[in-house]
């Protein structure tokens, strides 16, 4: 990393400590924690479903390979695949609507689409994620 010439030592470290921070800021926002996961799904829940899907816990999980995230309505639980960290919040924040919209309604008919389409990016997400699929030359993903 290269400082402007001329820099006091305090200036310079005041500096270098502003611009970690600033990194550090932009890694949690591509690497959110389980508690901003959750933070996040509540306020998907309030902004597009009226706040009536309440999960009781969504958190980050390595076990799933060919989902990007799942549901279990009984429990109110959402577990999303870590393999979505680092992509583009819009589409972490797609898949925790997806998962949302199961505690309401649990299958994938009409009425679940409907809701679902509340989120403006569901379709851009939807294509995004089928093409890092087909690029990592994988089949498209289950939910």
């Amino acid at each position: 990393m290269l400082l402007p010439a001329g820099l006091s030592s305090n200036d310079e470290e005041q500096w270098v400590r502003r611009m970690l921070d600033r990194l550090a800021a932009k890694e949690q926002r591509r690497r959110p924690s389980d508690d901003d996961l959750m933070e996040r799904a509540r306020d998907l829940s309030v902004r597009y479903l009226d706040g009536r899907a309440t999960p009781s816990s969504v958190r980050w999980v390595d076990n799933q390979q060919h989902r990007w995230g799942s549901c279990t309505p009984d429990n109110g639980t959402i577990r999303i695949s870590t393999r979505l960290r680092g992509m583009p919040s819009w589409v972490v924040d797609y898949v925790i609507i997806h998962e949302l919209v199961h505690l309401l309604v649990p299958s994938h008919g009409p009425r679940f689409w409907a809701l679902v389409e509340h989120y403006p990016r569901a379709e851009r997400a939807r294509g995004f994620l089928e093409g890092f699929s087909m690029a990592a030359n994988s089949p498209t993903e289950e939910w």
